[in-house]
């Protein structure tokens, strides 16, 4: 077995997150307009994207175990590029492999970077809204109750809140 697979595969990984760090760039455009029919959309074309990554992730966790196997070593639960780089059989597939796990892993990065960047802009989005929510809500101070005689007992009936 030739580690022209396992590239194959990380190849196909490298593409996927890039398309979805594109999808986090447009995420971080609709949450600064505002649009959530926008956000909506966005949201379900990066569950597939989500669900694509998660199958091409088992395939590659399966073509490495299968890799080290053939290579004559049990690899632990989660066989990994690394191992694969250990015991490959020339300096060019260990480069290759090198330079496409880093290629992965710095897209891996970025999209991370991206995405704690939208959580942040989520959060203060929902602290502005509460806090606006706040103002317009009325304090119990300011509510004054009206009370309003009936046969002989005094009901609270309205109240006036100062807004």
């Amino acid at each position: 077995m030739s580690i022209e697979m396992i590239l194959s595969i990380l190849d196909k990984l490298e593409k996927m997150h890039k398309s979805l760090l594109e999808l986090a760039y447009h995420k971080t455009e609709f949450i600064k307009t505002g649009d959530m029919d926008g956000l909506d959309q966005l949201l379900k074309d990066e569950q597939s994207h989500v669900a694509a990554i998660t199958q091409l992730e088992q395939q590659r966790q399966q073509v490495v175990t299968d890799y080290l196997k053939a290579k004559g070593i049990a690899s632990a639960e989660h066989a990994t590029v690394a191992q694969v780089m250990e015991v490959a059989e020339t300096p060019i597939e260990q480069l290759k492999l090198d330079e496409a796990r880093k290629k992965l892993l710095l897209v891996i990065e970025t999209l991370k970077h991206q995405n704690d960047l939208n959580q942040k802009m989520i959060f203060q989005s929902l602290q502005f809204v509460n806090m606006t929510l706040d103002m317009l809500r009325p304090q119990p101070d300011q509510i004054n109750y009206s009370q309003t005689e009936v046969r002989g007992s005094t009901i609270k009936t309205s109240f006036d809140s100062q807004a």
